[in-house]
């Protein structure tokens, strides 16, 4: 069920730096062929960086652990790939179908592989009117209990970003900012929100997940990497197209595990393809920090 790439197993058995990759940024965060090249950019980013990339996905019920080019080229542009989180773990692999981990699915996956660092764009958290919807992603339980450590630009912002900080602080969950002490909101570089922890380098933040394990903690850290300024999309602006893309999809009855990629859709389209740009800049971002933060820990 476990199908890990021999580059991979072969850095995991030396102690070298590995970094985690989702697939669903690939099958469901961006149209084709921007997801693919994305991808592989984001892969020989990590690469740059001193570390080896291992984008996890489901192919005909074997967890894959290191796609290689075609493999992600496939899941670029195949269609009806399941979109996984914990929840779907059993089903889609029992069937030998494709899937495309979440950031919850690629956790466990991670896990599993003993890889302890994972490189994603967004999470997700507490959706906007949760008190009325109970809609809370798995993405924050999985990092309650699972430990690893995420490496974001922040939970994505279309969510209640307020009570996304609150169920992490309850879940005992630390956040971690990169040289911030606002919590970043993905599109854009700050928020009104405060960060836990205020890392200035990536020695710094590899030294808490090691004290992490060392004090067998089995819940997972959050690190929060602002998108650089350059790509940073104004608050004002970005929140007055999310609101609108929100109300369409309240129109179209669209719920659950389809929310996210229709709004995400909405707003590439509403913002003229500005916020897919800041988009692919803050995964590549993430990914140099990813890869830094895991190099850092190889040599603790």
């Amino acid at each position: 069920m476990l199908r890990i790439n021999k580059e991979v197993e072969l850095a995991l058995k030396e102690n070298r730096p590995v970094v985690s990759l989702e697939s669903t940024i690939i099958s469901h965060g961006m149209p084709y062929p921007k997801n693919v090249e994305c991808a592989l950019r984001v892969e020989e980013e990590i690469r740059k960086n001193g570390a080896i990339p291992a984008t996890i996905g489901i192919i005909e019920g074997d967890i894959v652990i290191g796609m290689n080019k075609e493999e992600i080229e496939e899941f670029g542009k195949r269609k009806g790939i399941v979109k996984v989180s914990r929840r779907d773990l059993p089903l889609v692999c029992s069937k030998k179908m494709w899937g495309a981990t979440t950031v919850s699915a690629t956790m466990i996956a991670s896990k599993l592989a003993n890889i302890k660092f994972f490189v994603t764009g967004g999470i997700g958290g507490v959706h906007r009117n949760a008190q009325e919807t109970f809609d809370i992603s798995a993405d924050l339980d999985e990092l309650s209990k699972t430990r690893v450590c995420v490496i974001c630009a922040g939970p994505k912002a279309i969510l209640d970003l307020g009570l996304t900080m609150e169920y992490l602080e309850t879940k005992g969950v630390p956040v971690i900012g990169y040289n911030t002490s606002c919590l970043p909101a993905f599109f854009t570089n700050k928020s009104k929100y405060k960060v836990d922890i205020n890392a200035k380098n990536s020695e710094e933040i590899a030294s808490i997940f090691k004290e992490q394990e060392n004090l067998n903690l089995e819940n997972g850290i959050l690190v929060t990497n602002p998108v650089d300024e350059k790509y940073s999309l104004n608050e004002a602006y970005i929140n007055k197209v999310i609101d609108e893309a929100i109300v369409e999809m309240n129109k179209l009855n669209i719920k659950g595990k389809d929310q996210t990629p229709f709004l995400l859709s909405k707003i590439v389209e509403l913002t003229n393809g500005k916020s897919l740009e800041t988009n692919i800049e803050l995964i590549l971002s993430n990914a140099r920090l990813g890869a830094s933060i895991a190099s850092s820990y190889s040599k603790l």
